[in-house]
């Protein structure tokens, strides 16, 4: 580790000229998204972007994140039982100063990029001490960091990091990513719907027939400014309604992301006697289309089956646009896979600044994740 050097950013307008070049896989890790983070990231939030040198050339980036969870007026409101009193306690008093290396806002592997091979003991050293840097950064800022969360990893790679530096910290699994690996011989909704079993076919008709006067389009940046305070409103409802939330984000969010990432970033609204109903936001992020927020009106929702379309009309634009996967996320994983999306595991690291609290993350654990029970799906024949 003698020629690796780290260097911590907060401002896009520092990053070296290569950044995007080393980040190229991953657009979740390019300057575009990144500028939209450092616009409009959620009230809570302070984002870091790092730099990875090798005998000073750029080789790594990677994304952290602090979330200060005294200023969130609420965890999500849909769960109220005793567990749910007992894991708001414990993050109000004792797990407030959060720091995540990775990205908390959306699921899957992106933490980090790099230009060349690089094992991953050395990857998990890097990590490591990125962490180390960031918690004295903060310290020196008067901020005392309680737990560190390193977040989404495949199985592979956890385990990998697990025989290095992560050996000590405690592994948790949490609700899996639904992951929809698209079949490369659909070319169109009438292939995908063909595949299905009769069970499923006659619930995509029903569904859609739900939506007949329903308009579906894509909205410009201006739509997105005209419609701001009601995409927001439809977000913010499904947002506080979900069982569990750490941030939320802001009015302009949606705005800053298409005025940044232009045609990479997409935003679809569905619309009844003119009025946006609904809505869904996608990111291109090279051959995988990755689900983001989405808001609707819920009453419509049900009666129309509103959620359930969307995941349609995703599913429909990947095939048509020639994606070969489509990451749906970690919420409503029954309805997801019964559209054809997998479970896939994925593994997260978390230790808390008290040694004490810390011999005990495995009992402590189970009540910040609420644990989600449901049924998986599979809609072909």
């Amino acid at each position: 580790m003698d020629s690796i050097s780290i260097k911590i950013y907060n401002s896009i307008s520092q990053l070296p000229k290569s950044w995007n070049e080393v980040a190229i896989s991953n657009a979740f890790l390019q300057t575009p998204y990144l500028k939209t983070l450092e616009e409009s990231s959620p009230k809570n939030m302070q984002c870091y972007f790092i730099g990875i040198f090798e005998n000073e050339i750029l080789i790594g980036v990677l994304i952290a994140q602090y979330i200060d969870l005294n200023q969130l007026e609420s965890f999500g409101d849909r769960d109220k039982c005793f567990k749910t009193a007992i894991r708001n306690f414990v993050f109000k008093n004792f797990a407030s100063h959060v720091l995540f290396l990775g990205n908390n806002m959306i699921s899957g592997h992106n933490c980090f990029a790099f230009c060349k091979e690089i094992s991953l003991e050395k990857i998990s050293n890097i990590i490591k001490e990125c962490s180390n840097h960031l918690v004295s950064l903060l310290n020196e800022k008067n901020i005392k960091i309680h737990l560190i969360s390193f977040k989404d990893f495949y199985k592979n790679t956890a385990i990998e990091l697990k025989k290095n530096d992560f050996n000590s910290i405690y592994e948790f699994n949490s609700q899996p990513n639904m992951i929809f690996e698209l079949n490369s011989t659909w070319k169109n909704s009438i292939d995908y719907v063909a595949s299905f079993s009769k069970k499923y076919r006659d619930q995509y008709k029903r569904a859609r027939k739900k939506i007949n006067e329903i308009t579906h389009q894509e909205l410009s940046l201006e739509d997105i400014k005209i419609q701001e305070n009601r995409i927001f409103e439809l977000y913010y409802y499904v947002a506080k309604n979900a069982p569990f939330n750490t941030f939320f984000l802001t009015k302009d969010h949606f705005y800053s992301f298409k005025k940044n990432c232009e045609n990479k970033f997409r935003v679809f609204g569905y619309f009844l006697d003119n009025k946006l109903i609904g809505f869904y936001t996608i990111l291109q992020n090279g051959d995988v289309l990755e689900t983001y927020f989405l808001g609707y009106e819920n009453t419509i929702q049900k009666e129309k089956m509103l959620y359930l379309n969307m995941l349609y009309d995703i599913t429909e634009f990947g095939i048509e646009n020639g994606f070969k996967k489509i990451i749906f996320g970690r919420t409503a994983l029954e309805i997801k896979s019964s559209i054809g999306a997998k479970p896939v595991i994925m593994s997260g690291f978390i230790k808390h600044s008290n040694l004490v609290l810390n011999k005990y993350m495995s009992t402590i654990f189970p009540y910040l994740e609420p644990e989600a029970v449901w049924k998986e799906r599979n809609p072909f024949k």
